[in-house]
């Protein structure tokens, strides 16, 4: 729980100066209050978050994506819960169970499951259908084509969406704040509390940088997800794979 602090003296009425004397004061980056510490509480409920968010989505959109079975159903899941709005859900889940963790941990798991579900059913389902036979010709079982041919040729796509994933609850989170928990969102209620902007300012910064930081980790880790069996080797101008070439490019991307 957080007292707000009373508003600070700033030089200038601009809220931009505001913000910016707000950041490079050195008492903002220290101590309980602190950035540092407010940014640690704000990835640990984006953790947590995404923890529950994978087990459910994961082996439903695998499930999905390598049988067809329930493909409607997803799809129509998915959209559903990408419209629910998220203060609406956790001022509801709020009531019927009370302050704490996880009623905000549930709400913005509803909104963290609709993009890596997607993800990772399109990423299986993309996975052509003669490099499955191929594996499945080769006398594989089903499990083995899962996790050594679909999974791996689809690893790009699964990572997407759960670089979508990321950004939206680490974007979110900070509604966390409005029950008195911790994080960044502490910086924007509890500056708006007071109309101390360049605070407000400040936080959203703050959170806007954590999200960038985070993209361009997750986006070097999805480029680098890619099998080396799928990188095929550069040919001459004119050139075309041949259908034989293609399929054992993914199966040998499955077993690397």
């Amino acid at each position: 729980m957080s007292v707000p602090a009373l508003v600070e003296e700033y030089s200038s009425d601009n809220p931009l100066v505001q913000g910016y004397e707000w950041l490079m004061n050195p008492m903002h980056w220290q101590g309980p209050e602190g950035i540092p510490l407010r940014a640690l509480e704000h990835l640990g409920y984006t953790a947590l978050t995404l923890s529950i968010a994978v087990a459910i989505a994961v082996p439903i959109g695998l499930y999905v994506g390598h049988t067809g079975r329930g493909r409607v159903v997803v799809i129509s899941l998915a959209g559903v819960l990408r419209a629910l709005p998220t203060l609406g859900m956790l001022t509801l889940f709020v009531l019927l169970a009370g302050l704490g963790l996880m009623p905000p941990i549930w709400a913005l798991v509803l909104l963290a499951v609709p993009p890596i579900l997607a993800g990772t059913y399109a990423g299986i389902s993309a996975v052509s259908k003669d490099t499955v036979d191929a594996a499945r010709s080769m006398g594989m079982t089903e499990p083995q084509i899962l996790f050594r041919v679909e999974v791996p040729n689809g690893l790009p796509v699964i990572l997407g969406g759960f670089r979508a994933g990321v950004l939206q609850v680490v974007a979110t989170v900070a509604v966390v704040a409005y029950i008195n928990l911790g994080g960044l969102g502490r910086f924007l209620i509890d500056g708006l509390s007071v109309s101390d902007y360049g605070r407000v300012l400040g936080g959203a910064v703050v959170i806007a940088a954590l999200a960038i930081c985070l993209d361009i980790v997750l986006a070097g880790i999805q480029r680098l997800a890619v099998s080396p069996g799928l990188k095929a080797p550069r040919r001459q101008r004119g050139d075309s794979p041949t259908g034989r070439e293609t399929i054992t490019a993914g199966v040998q991307g499955g077993n690397s």
